[in-house]
């Protein structure tokens, strides 16, 4: 069928050329030679399909010979791999049963280790000794068990900063001074675990500095001589010196704690009052004192005397007598009380004023007390008592006003009482000899008289 139509196709292809000339002849065996052409054409194609069939048939044969294989080998890693797995369990159930201990002290160690890197970290000795904190972190958060060279290092740290507790060492390092500047290779003594000094100044340690911190605020000058002479000491020679055993604690407070013009400055302005009252109370005390003084030794050398001094207390009271000798008793008597009076006013004078201060300085002191509490109410109105040191300003400021107006008044009242007593006393003495006078002449009037 296909034949003939490819000979229809040719033969109508053919007529043109027909219709040029060609003959029928020609014509057919024009189509016979395209027919043979087409036939070869289509046994090479059957040919090369069969070909291409066969290979096709063998590389099938291949696969599925291959996939057999792989089929076995499959066969054999999985009843491998189910040994294998057998043998893992049974390990792990060996292995399981050896570390039973060994992960109880890994645990151990692990504790350890942090715990002594805290202690290492808040001690002294890592001012001269390095690189125990690293290791001892590296131990403290590994997973998985320290190797036997590790755990003796541990051992001989542990042991290391016991034997180090107990000496007294010099060495040199960097310190930070009291104004914050850090000072290179300082020669710094280490009393155990518990104080460092350095040039008489105590040290603290800042264990988040990793570094010697000079206290801005020194201890008593007495432990600051010892300090020094500890470390002016030659090697075992014996010295005393103040221990703070609470590692720092102690010397950590007295920078904290407020001196004597914090203090001061707590009483704000009622407190500054208090203080010009009490020095001005005082001066004026001494000046007071000074003067009675020297009063009472002017009229002391008038005793001795019988000629009147009007230069003193004394001798202006007996000189009364001397201008009025013929006087009678009861004007004598009048004119020297009126002498004793004028000479009464100087000797008393300004002791009032002071009893007034120590009167007024406790009450100033009970007015900053109202006010340090109207202070602390008004911050805890506005932000209430969860803070306490809110607060701390209006106490203090109560509390330092109250002290102040008693430490005022408390010597005040004693140097009052002083100076009346002595006033009174001087007063005594010109009234006595005022009796005496009068004793005198009358006795010498009544003599005359008999």
């Amino acid at each position: 069928m296909k034949k003939l139509n490819y000979i229809l196709i040719a033969a109508l292809l053919a007529l043109p050329v027909m219709a040029s000339g060609q003959t029928l002849d020609e014509l057919l065996q024009e189509v016979e030679r395209a027919a043979q052409d087409e036939a070869r054409i289509n046994e090479e194609r059957l040919q090369r399909f069969l070909d291409d069939r066969d290979n096709q048939q063998q590389l099938l044969e291949q696969a599925r010979t291959e996939r057999a294989a792989q089929e076995r080998l499959s066969d054999q890693l999985r009843d491998s791999y189910d040994d294998n797995e057998r043998e893992l369990a049974e390990l792990e159930t060996v292995l399981d049963e050896r570390l039973g201990n060994l992960g109880e002290l890994f645990g151990v160690v692990r504790q350890v280790a942090g715990d002594f890197r805290s202690n290492i970290e808040d001690s002294m000795t890592s001012a001269h000794i390095e690189n125990r904190a690293e290791f001892l972190a590296d131990l403290a958060e590994r997973s998985e068990l320290p190797r036997t060279s590790e755990l003796r290092r541990m051992w001989y740290e542990m042991v290391r900063e016991i034997t180090e507790g107990g000496k007294i060492l010099e060495f040199q390092t960097d310190i930070v001074d009291a104004d914050g500047e850090r000072e290179a290779d300082r020669t710094v003594v280490r009393v155990g675990v518990f104080n460092a000094i350095s040039n008489g100044k105590f040290l603290n340690w800042e264990s988040g500095q990793q570094t010697l911190v000079e206290l801005p605020r020194q201890p008593a000058g007495r432990y600051q001589t010892l300090a020094q002479r500890l470390q002016d000491s030659s090697e075992g020679e014996r010295q005393d010196m103040a221990i703070d055993f609470t590692r720092g604690q102690i010397l950590a407070q007295v920078v904290r704690s407020p001196g004597l013009r914090e203090r001061i400055r707590e009483a704000q302005e009622v407190g500054m009052v208090i203080i010009v009252l009490g020095v001005f109370g005082l001066l004026f005390s001494l000046w007071k004192a000074l003067t009675l003084f020297l009063r009472g030794n002017a009229i002391k050398r008038q005793l001795k005397r019988e000629e009147p001094d009007e230069k003193n207390a004394l001798g202006r009271v007996m000189s009364v007598y001397h201008e009025n000798p013929e006087a009678d008793i009861e004007t004598l008597e009048l004119k020297l009380d009126e002498a004793i009076l004028r000479e009464t006013a100087p000797l008393e004078g300004g002791l009032s004023l002071i009893k007034v201060l120590y009167v007024v300085a406790p009450l100033i002191g009970l007015l900053g007390t109202v006010i340090g509490m109207i202070v602390t109410f008004q911050q805890i109105t506005l932000f209430g008592t969860g803070d306490p040191r809110m607060m701390a300003s209006g106490i203090s400021m109560a509390l330092m006003t109250t002290v102040l107006g008693l430490v005022v008044a408390i010597p005040l009242t004693i140097i009052h009482s002083l100076l009346q007593s002595r006033s009174r006393a001087l007063i005594q003495i010109l009234e006595e000899q005022s009796a005496g006078i009068i004793a005198r002449v009358a006795e010498r009037r009544h003599g005359s008289a008999s």
